[in-house]
């Protein structure tokens, strides 16, 4: 499994742990549990300067027990040499400890971070300084004993993927047989230990009709939260173009989302969909509200925040915008971490709507949208390009 959950790969969904108001995966991210509250100030400045760091995805190992087809770092059953020790993870862990107030938050990912070894020390020690943390396990390894030290290290919530609401459905996706089951017996375990969890789902061309019935069977299992991810095609993902929605179903997809948010109680979160935060607002109005007051985070944060208030980090030290743009952006092995954060060349043209091309460059809800890096990336090759799959065509450029 990959931040595809927690994903790490995008972000917003965890912001309610760090303290603040309420807002809200992991996303991913996750353990809610409190995430929700940074929102508000996403991208603000911090005494350095720089944007505040919100949160960070630390893809912990690239080994994994499943071959997941949308795997966004084709992850193995090989540990990779090169792979952070555990003293370069203390090393970044006291330098986000370091970072501006309040402390980002962490979402170890992967692979799958229950195959690293020394998980819980990481996690001990993140505690130690102060740092809450989240886990996206594939739920296939949570074991009793592994839900036990989950809670005991501190980790607030985990996200487990269901991309269907059977096992034909799921298991298809993640290519390999009792994968449904194993999720499935994960969440059970976590929720004898106490562990709070969030339900994930890469929302594919398949799995697209079962939308509902996820989403029901993510409330009656009992998860505080449910965060859909639109799938970037990256990765093993890129064998998977097919699989893709277009703009106009991903439109009908995320107004669904808006609906579905009036009937449950648990945090809905759109992951890698950015522009729902324009949907937020137009329905909103539509509705007679001058802003999206209800939706918690939702109405308070930006919807790509790579390189504004997220980073990843990759299993080797690579710091990216997120964990689907392999955007080099400086290595913490060579760099120090809060000198990337503040100075990446990368990160900084993030940061300036200028330096955006197309539509988003001129589109009135850039400050709350962005458009998806990673997949403007994906289909141009230029992560500034316009945001592909986005039906809505800003007033200021007419047609593109």
């Amino acid at each position: 499994m990959t931040f595809n959950n927690l994903d790490a790969n995008c972000p917003s969904s965890l912001l309610k742990q760090s303290g603040a108001a309420q807002a809200g995966k992991p996303q991913d991210g996750t353990p809610q549990a409190g995430l929700e509250g940074r929102g508000a100030s996403c991208g603000s400045s911090g005494a350095s300067g720089a944007p505040v760091l919100r949160l960070v995805a630390w893809e912990v190992t690239r080994k994994c027990n499943l071959s997941c087809r949308h795997c966004r770092a084709s992850a193995c059953l090989e540990t990779d040499a090169d792979e952070l020790s555990t003293a370069e993870g203390r090393g970044l862990i006291d330098s986000l400890a370091g970072m501006d107030a309040p402390r980002p938050f962490i979402i170890f990912t992967g692979g799958e971070p229950l195959l690293r070894p020394d998980i819980f020390d990481l996690a001990h020690h993140a505690r130690s300084k102060g740092i809450r943390t989240a886990m996206a396990p594939n739920g296939t390894l949570v074991t009793a004993e592994a839900a036990r030290k989950i809670r005991a290290s501190g980790i607030a919530r985990c996200s487990i993927s269901i991309d269907g609401p059977t096992s034909a459905v799921h298991d298809e996706l993640r290519n390999m047989p009792g994968a449904f089951v194993g999720a499935l017996s994960g969440i059970e375990r976590l929720k004898s230990a106490k562990v709070p969890f969030q339900v994930n789902t890469t929302i594919t061309r398949d799995n697209l009709p079962y939308f509902k019935d996820i989403f029901k069977l993510a409330g009656d299992l009992g998860a505080v939260a449910w965060h859909i991810f639109m799938l970037v095609p990256v990765g093993r993902g890129l064998e998977l173009q097919d699989q893709v929605i277009d703009a106009l179903e991903y439109e009908e997809v995320l107004n669904w989302f808006y609906d579905l948010q009036k009937t449950t109680d648990m945090h809905l979160k759109a992951t890698c969909a950015p522009h729902y935060h324009r949907i937020l607002r137009e329905r909103s109005r539509q509705n007679g509200c001058k802003q999206p007051a209800r939706h918690g985070m939702d109405s308070l944060t930006r919807g790509c925040l790579g390189g504004i208030g997220f980073c990843f980090v990759s299993h080797t030290g690579q710091v990216q915008p997120c964990g689907y743009l392999e955007l080099d952006c400086g290595n913490i092995r060579t760099t120090p971490f809060q000198e990337i954060w503040k100075n990446s060349p990368q990160f900084l043209e993030l940061r300036d709507q200028s330096r955006y091309q197309g539509k988003c460059s001129v589109c009135e809800y850039h400050q709350i949208c962005g458009g998806c890096r990673a997949r403007a990336a994906a289909a141009t090759g230029n992560h500034l390009a316009s945001e592909p799959l986005c039906s809505y065509v800003p007033p200021a450029c007419g047609r593109e």
